[in-house]
């Protein structure tokens, strides 16, 4: 007897959506990227563009059938090496860059009228920027990593909630627990460290690089709880 149920999904295929749908004459970045390469919002697509520093922005919808235009945001100096959408608001995008700079865009529905100036510029961190997250239950909460240190946000106050202990070399990876509980990272000295932000600066758990992270961590796909960070 099979104690185990067959998938409903066993016969799902892909369907690749009609030409119509498609995004055309994209010029994808060549640049190299330190973290995310594409990522999108319920309205909007960023992605490296080929020109250091600058973005593409595209509508993840098409408005009356119409072509959809790629626009261009120029937010660094430097190589963006991460970027993340805010997942309690479609339109707010954080950029991360070798110009050792976070910055916070608010960006518009269409993708057209983009900003020439941030909303908020955090640092510099004195070090190359690494990698971002949005935190997944706190509104307005941002992790960075940049060199050897990960540092908390509070991105309306513009201004640090806390500073992580100090890493064994450069962080490669953050990630928030999907409660918003705890933080993950990973750094080149081969560790994973977790870490309560709320409580202490030092990690309350050091785990080899190869043992990865538990489950639940990862943002979710349901909709996180609303809370304002204090």
């Amino acid at each position: 007897m099979n104690r185990f149920k067959a998938s409903r999904f066993r016969h799902a295929v892909a369907k690749p959506a009609r030409k119509e749908a498609w995004i055309r004459d994209v010029r994808a970045g060549s640049t190299i990227s330190c973290g995310n390469h594409i990522k999108s919002s319920c309205h909007l697509i960023a992605f490296n563009a080929d020109s250091a520093g600058v973005l593409g922005i595209v509508p993840l919808e098409s408005w009356d059938g119409r072509k959809r235009a790629v626009s261009q945001l120029c937010c660094h100096s430097d190589v963006v090496t991460d970027f993340d959408f805010s997942p309690f608001d479609a339109l707010l995008l954080a950029t991360g860059s070798a110009d050792e700079t976070v910055k916070v865009w608010r960006l518009s529905e269409s993708s057209q009228d983009l900003p020439s100036c941030p909303g908020v510029t955090l640092g510099p961190a004195g070090c190359q920027v690494e990698t971002l997250q949005f935190h997944p239950t706190a509104d307005g909460v941002l992790v960075s990593g940049a060199g050897r240190t990960a540092t908390v946000w509070d991105v309306a106050q513009q201004k640090p909630l806390t500073a992580l202990e100090p890493h064994g070399d450069l962080i490669q990876s953050v990630s928030w627990k999907q409660d918003g509980a705890l933080l993950g990272t990973s750094s080149k000295d081969k560790k994973l460290r977790i870490f309560d932000p709320r409580t202490k600066p030092a990690a309350a758990q050091v785990l080899p690089s190869f043992l990865g992270l538990p489950a639940g961590w990862g943002r979710t796909n349901g909709q996180p709880g609303r809370s304002k960070a204090n």
